[in-house]
C-alpha cells in the first residue's frame, strides 16, 4: 500500500491528506505502535507540516515537541534533551546549519541525533550538513512511511550505541549497575539508592557537562522548585565516599558536574559543595 508523498508547498489540503492517513485507494493507514519510542523535536516553520509530523510521529509511538524558529528549537533542545531532532534548514530568523552547530558545540546537546529535513537537495547541502554533524538528511516533499522508518532506525542505532554494560571500570572505581554495587580499589563502597543512581547518571554520561536541572530531572524525577544546593549536597557526599577517585566527578562552575574519565591528578580533591559560583 503507498503512502502519499507529503507536499509542504500546498496549504489546501484535506484532513487525511494533511495526517498522511489517506492513500490513493482511500483507505487510512495504521499507527505503528502506541508505545511511546522516543521523545522527537520538531523544529521548522511550516505550520501544516509541523502538524504532519506532530501526528504521524504520535501515531508511531513517539511523543513530539514542536518549535517554530531556531532560537525556539534551541532553546527547546537545551531544555528537553530530546532522543531526535527534525531539523529545517531554511527558518526565518537563523539558518539550520547554525542551530545544528550550536547543538553540536553544546556538550549538553551534542550527543542527540539530528536529522535535517529541508527543501535543499543539493548534494552540497547534504555534504555540509553531513560535515555538521547530522546524521541523516531528508529532501521535502518526502513519504511520511520512510521518513518514520528513518526516525526508527536513527533511535534504534543510538540506542544500541547507548546499551551500557553492566560492570564499568575507571581507574580504582568499579560499578555495577545490575547489583547496584560500588568498589573503590576493590572495597565496597556504602551507597544510597540516590547516591548510587545520581554516580551511575553522571559515569553513562562521561565527558558531558550535565546541568543541576538535568539532575534534579533525571535523578530526582523532579522538574520544579527544589533548591539547587540539593544537588550540590549530594554530590558532596558521594565524593566523600568515593576518596581518592572522586576526582572523577569535576564542577563546571556556574552550570553543573562531569564525569570525566581523564581527572587532573595534580589537582586536590575539595570536598565543599560547589554552589552557584
Amino acid at each position: 500500500m503507498e503512502v502519499p508523498r507529503i507536499r509542504v508547498c500546498s496549504r489546501s489540503r484535506s484532513h487525511d491528506e494533511l495526517h498522511g492517513t489517506a492513500t490513493s485507494h482511500g483507505r487510512r493507514t495504521r499507527p505503528v505502535d502506541d508505545k511511546k519510542l522516543a521523545r522527537v523535536l520538531v523544529i521548522d516553520d511550516e505550520l501544516d507540516l509541523r502538524e504532519v509530523l506532530r501526528y504521524n510521529l504520535g501515531a508511531a509511538g513517539h511523543e513530539v515537541t514542536l518549535a517554530e524558529n531556531g532560537v525556539e528549537g534551541l532553546a527547546r533542545a537545551r531544555a528537553d534533551l530530546p532522543d531526535l531532532v527534525l531539523l529545517d534548514l531554511m527558518l526565518p530568523d537563523l539558518p539550520g546549519l547554525e542551530v545544528c552547530k550550536a547543538l553540536k558545540r553544546d556538550a549538553t546537546t551534542a550527543h542527540i541525533p539530528i536529522m535535517m529535513v529541508t527543501a535543499k537537495g543539493e548534494e552540497i547541502d547534504r555534504v555540509v550538513g553531513f560535515e555538521l554533524g547530522a546524521d541523516d538528511y531528508v529532501t521535502k516533499p518526502f513519504s511520511i512511511r520512510e521518513l518514520l522508518l528513518r526516525v526508527q532506525a536513527i533511535v534504534r542505532r543510538h540506542a544500541a550505541a547507548k546499551s551500557p554494560s553492566p560492570v564499568m571500570r575507571f581507574g580504582d572505581l568499579k560499578i555495577d549497575r545490575d547489583a547496584h554495587r560500588a568498589w573503590v580499589h576493590e572495597e565496597p563502597v556504602d551507597l544510597t539508592a540516590l547516591e548510587f543512581k545520581l554516580l551511575l547518571t553522571l559515569c553513562d554520561r562521561r565527558d558531558r557537562v550535565q546541568p543541576r536541572s538535568t539532575l534534579l530531572r533525571d535523578v530526582w524525577q523532579v522538574d520544579g522548585d527544589i533548591p539547587t544546593r540539593t544537588v550540590d549536597t549530594h554530590v558532596k557526599r558521594l565524593r566523600e565516599k568515593l576518596g581518592d577517585t572522586a576526582r572523577c566527578i569535576e564542577t563546571v562552575r556556574g552550570v553543573g558536574y562531569r564525569f570525566t574519565t581523564t581527572p587532573d591528578e595534580t589537582k586536590p580533591i575539595s570536598f565543599e559543595e560547589a554552589g552557584d559560583a
